[in-house]
C-alpha cells in the first residue's frame, strides 16, 4: 500500500511556478542552463625513428615518451597515446604504455605510414626512408582507397593482437574520408584528429575549415563540415595543436608558408613562454564558448624531450590547477569524441573568443564556427575588420578522396568569401571593413570593447559600442546567417567594404543587388543579402555592403 505524502501547499505553489516558467525545481539541484565544459586532451603521438636528424635516436625518442609519461603522472593528469604502426610494433612501447592506467590513459593510432606496415600489407614501398613524411608516402593520400583499406587491416589486426581491442581514436596531420568511413564501419571508431589551419606548413594546407572544436565531416570531404546527418561521416574530428586565435592566422604573411603559434611546448615564443601559456588559458576558460571550449596540448616525441621539458613545466602543472578548480575538464580523445556523439547529432555552433590580448595589444577576436560557415572578427587600434568568412558545403568533394596525392604537398580547402591572409600581402590585408561616410569623405568605425555572449543556443550576440556617436554596433550571428544594425545615438551612414591585394585570384563571379555568386574550384556557391544590398563601387573595393533601414542581413548556409 502506497504511503500519503503531504505536500505543504507553498512547497506545491512552487512548484507549479517553476513549472510554468519552464526552469527546474529549485529543489532538483539543477539549472536550466546546459553546462558549456571546457575540454582539454593530452595527446603525444609517437614514432619509432626520425631519419631527419641522426642525433634523434629511437632511444631518445623512447625516453622522450617516458618523461612524458613521467610528468603526467606526477601532475595526476591522464591523456592520449597515439602509435604510429612501426612504434606500436617495438616491446618497449608495448610493455611502457600497457603498464598506464586504463582509467586514465588511452592508446589510439597515429595516422602517418611507415614501410613496415605498408610491405605487411603487400605494397611496395617508395619512401627514401622507412619513414618517410611526403603526402604522397606518409600519408593515406598517398594510397588507392583499396590500398588504404589493406593499410587499415595490417594496423587494427597488429593493434588488437598487442593490446587486446581496437582503438577508439585515429589521429593524423590529415586524414582522408574513405579511410574514416572504413575505420568506423568496421573498426567502430569514435574520434579523430587533424592539424590546425595553416598554409604550407611542413607542406600541408589546410584552410578555410571549422576553426578549432571539433565538427562532423562530410563522407566525400573530411575535412569539410556536413550541413546534414545522412552526408555526415559520424567521427568528429578534433582540431589539434591549441592555436593562438590572434596571432596564428597571418603568420608567415607574404612568404610560402606559416610559422607556428601553438600550445605546443617546443615553441618558445607560445608553448614554451609562461606568459603566453598563461593567457592562453585564461582566455580559453573566461572566452565565450557557446557550446564548449576545446584544445589540445602534448607533443609528437620526435621534437625530443630536452626540446618540450620546458614547456611542459610551464603547462601541466596549470592545467592541473584548472582541473583542480573545476574550470577545465582533462579527458582523453576518446572520451571527448564519445561526448560530443552523445550530445550532438550535427556539428553545433561554437566561438573562440578572445577579450584580452597580450601584454602591449590591444586585439581582440572572436571566430564563430556552425556547420555551414565560419567568421573571424578582429578588433585592432579601435577599428573592426571581418578577417575571414569561408563557407562549407558538403557536396564539394576532396580530392582524396577516391584518388591518390602526386606530389610531397596536400592541400584541403573550404569556400572563400573573405579571406584575410591569402588575398593579402604585406602593406595590404585583405579584408572586409567598417565604415561610415562623414562629410562627404570615408572613415573606418571606431569604438570601444565588445561585448561577446551567447544568449541562446547556437547565437552568438555581440555589442560594439562605437565613438563619440553614442550609438553600438550590433551583431547577432547564428548557424545560417549574421544581422548587423546600429542601435542608439545619431544617424549613421554605415557600411562594409570588402578589399584584397591587387591581383589576388578571387572567387567573384557576378556582384548583384541581393547575391553575390562565386566559384572555388569548380563548385558554384552564393551569398544572399536578406536585408541590404551588395554593389561594387570603385575598382579598388571588391565589393561593398550597405544596410537598409539600417540593417544587414547575410544568409552563408550557402543557397545557389
Amino acid at each position: 500500500m502506497m504511503k500519503t505524502i503531504y505536500i505543504p501547499m507553498r512547497t506545491r505553489f512552487l512548484f507549479l511556478l517553476c513549472f510554468l516558467a519552464g526552469i527546474a525545481s529549485p529543489f532538483s539541484g539543477h539549472t536550466k542552463e546546459k553546462p558549456k565544459p571546457k575540454i582539454i586532451n593530452i595527446v603525444n603521438f609517437i614514432r619509432l625513428l626520425e631519419p631527419r636528424d641522426p642525433k634523434i635516436t629511437e632511444d631518445v625518442l623512447y625516453q622522450t615518451v617516458v618523461k612524458q609519461v613521467e610528468m603526467m603522472k606526477k601532475y595526476r593528469l591522464g591523456g592520449t597515446f597515439l602509435l604510429q604502426y612501426d612504434a606500436l610494433m617495438d616491446s618497449r612501447y608495448q610493455k611502457l604504455l600497457k603498464s598506464l592506467p586504463k582509467d586514465a590513459f588511452e592508446i589510439g593510432a597515429w595516422w602517418e605510414i611507415p614501410q613496415p606496415m605498408v610491405e605487411k600489407a603487400g605494397l611496395k614501398w617508395r619512401g627514401r626512408y622507412p619513414w618517410d613524411w611526403h603526402a604522397d608516402i606518409g600519408f593515406s593520400t598517398g594510397y588507392s582507397p583499396e590500398e588504404r583499406e589493406k593499410l587499415a587491416d595490417v594496423y587494427m589486426a597488429d593493434f588488437k593482437s598487442i593490446f587486446g581491442y581496437y582503438p577508439k581514436s585515429v589521429g593524423s596531420w590529415f586524414i582522408d574520408s574513405h579511410t574514416l568511413n572504413y575505420l568506423y564501419e568496421k573498426y567502430h571508431i569514435i574520434a579523430s584528429s587533424n592539424c590546425k589551419d595553416q598554409v604550407g606548413t611542413d607542406g600541408y594546407t589546410l584552410w578555410g575549415g571549422y576553426w578549432n572544436q571539433a565538427y562532423y565531416p562530410s563522407k566525400i570531404n573530411s575535412y569539410m563540415p556536413a550541413q546534414n546527418e545522412k552526408n555526415q561521416l559520424p567521427v568528429p574530428i578534433f582540431r589539434m595543436l591549441g592555436s593562438d586565435p590572434i596571432r596564428q592566422y597571418d603568420n608567415g604573411l607574404g612568404t610560402d608558408r606559416q610559422g607556428v603559434i601553438t600550445l605546443e611546448p617546443v615553441y618558445p615564443d607560445a608553448g614554451g613562454d609562461s606568459t603566453w601559456v598563461n593567457w592562453f588559458f585564461k582566455e580559453f576558460v573566461e572566452g565565450e564558448s557557446m557550446e564548449f571550449a576545446y584544445t589540445q596540448a602534448g607533443q609528437e616525441n620526435s621534437f625530443t624531450w630536452d626540446a618540450m621539458s620546458k614547456g611542459f613545466q610551464i603547462q601541466l602543472p596549470l592545467i592541473a590547477k584548472l582541473r583542480d578548480e573545476n574550470k577545465v575538464k582533462v579527458e582523453t580523445l576518446a572520451e571527448s569524441g564519445q561526448w560530443f556523439k552523445d550530445n550532438y547529432k550535427v556539428t553545433p555552433a561554437t566561438s573562440v573568443t578572445v577579450n584580452t590580448d597580450l601584454p602591449g595589444s590591444n586585439r581582440k577576436t572572436v571566430w564563430f564556427n556552425s556547420r555551414f560557415y565560419r567568421v573571424n572578427l578582429l578588433w585592432e587600434n579601435g577599428s573592426l575588420n571581418f578577417r575571414d568568412i569561408h563557407l562549407f558545403n558538403e557536396e564539394f568533394p576532396s580530392v582524396y578522396t577516391k584518388d591518390k596525392a602526386t606530389s610531397n604537398e596536400c592541400s584541403f580547402f573550404t569556400l572563400p568569401f573573405v579571406d584575410g591572409y591569402i588575398w593579402s600581402k604585406p602593406g595590404t590585408i585583405a579584408g572586409m571593413r567598417f565604415k561610415a561616410l562623414e562629410n562627404g569623405k570615408e572613415v573606418l568605425l571606431e569604438g570601444g570593447n565588445p561585448v561577446i555572449e551567447s544568449p541562446a543556443t547556437g547565437k552568438l550576440h555581440i555589442i560594439w559600442p562605437l565613438k563619440d556617436k553614442g550609438a553600438s554596433l550590433v551583431m547577432d550571428i547564428d548557424e545560417r546567417q549574421m544581422t548587423l544594425s546600429v542601435k542608439g545615438g545619431k544617424p549613421i551612414n554605415w557600411f562594409l567594404d570588402m578589399t584584397a591585394a591587387e591581383n589576388a585570384v578571387l572567387p567573384f563571379k557576378a556582384i548583384n543587388a541581393n547575391k553575390i555568386d562565386c566559384q572555388f574550384e569548380g563548385m558554384d556557391y552564393s551569398i544572399t543579402a536578406i536585408k541590404g544590398t551588395f554593389s561594387k563601387p570603385d575598382d579598388k573595393t571588391v565589393f561593398r555592403i550597405k544596410p537598409i533601414k539600417n540593417t544587414v542581413q547575410v544568409d552563408f548556409s550557402g543557397k545557389k
